[in-house]
């Protein structure tokens, strides 16, 4: 007998240290049964103390990845991540928009948690203005939703706020997470039909959260590939995070990763 398996698709960047990027994707799609394929856009020089450098791959290398997966497979779920410069979001909206992959998961790397700035001021006005609007869903956290709308969140409606707005930028739908804020850890998801609804868990008292984003934005384009509808693949993906946290490895001397061997809700 065959086994079928859906195809999920990374396209972001490369985290040798493991916890991050594309080899968070392929962990955490392999967790929800999917079968992980992988474009890289930068070669980064990270681990859990910080982000050190980075030598980005050219827009024509990331569509010859992109474009060998996409003619060979039939791709059922997709999530962008790091996508450092203004032609490598320009090459990668294309593709979108050109052939057969599903509306992405957008992902909206701007800075590393120890504060190093990934992309630039142009490269962020490219993902605004051309993959924003082709986002199934786009996940920031509350400094990257800042960053892309101007606005200052400080609490729940500020949170809605900046969802409305990038929404008004083309997004099919938003998910904010507001780990960055105090209290319990709360998302917020604004759908395509304009609904609200929260996703809340107890927050873990721990430096374990490096590609815990990467990690989210993956369990999302994951539930989708396998036929969830987007409040129930934030639910689960926002569960499998919190329990890759809550049993986190300890490893490293910095902000270390998260466990993504933990079973998936599905």
């Amino acid at each position: 007998m065959v086994l079928t398996m859906p195809v999920a698709l990374t396209v972001a960047g490369f985290d040798p240290s493991g916890g991050a990027g594309v080899v968070a994707d392929v962990k955490t799609f392999t967790a929800f049964g999917c079968f992980a394929a992988a474009a890289v856009t930068s070669l980064t020089f990270q681990n859990t103390t910080g982000v050190f450098g980075a030598a980005h791959q050219t827009a024509e290398t990331v569509r010859a990845q992109v474009s060998a997966v996409a003619e060979d497979f039939e791709v059922a779920g997709a999530k962008t991540g790091m996508l450092p410069t203004r032609e490598i979001i320009r090459e990668v909206a294309r593709l979108f928009r050109e052939t057969s992959l599903p509306a992405p998961v957008v992902d909206p790397v701007v800075r590393s948690t120890s504060g190093f700035d990934l992309i630039d001021d142009e490269a962020l006005d490219a993902l605004k203005r051309e993959l924003l609007p082709l986002a199934r869903v786009a996940t920031p956290n509350v400094p990257e939703a800042e960053r892309i709308t101007g606005l200052l969140i400080r609490d729940r409606e500020g949170m809605l706020e900046a969802a409305r707005a990038m929404r008004e930028l083309g997004a099919r739908a938003v998910l904010v997470k507001g780990g960055h804020l105090e209290g319990e850890a709360t998302d917020l998801l604004l759908d395509e039909e304009g609904r609200v609804r929260t996703f809340t868990a107890a927050r873990v008292d721990t430096i374990s959260t490096h590609g815990t984003g990467c990690t989210l934005a993956a369990a999302v384009a994951a539930c989708l590939a396998r036929g969830l509808n987007l409040q129930e693949s934030v639910a689960a993906a926002k569960q499998f995070v919190t329990e890759a946290i809550r049993r986190a490895p300890g490893l490293g001397r910095g902000h270390g990763p998260v466990n993504h061997a933990v079973t998936s809700p599905l």
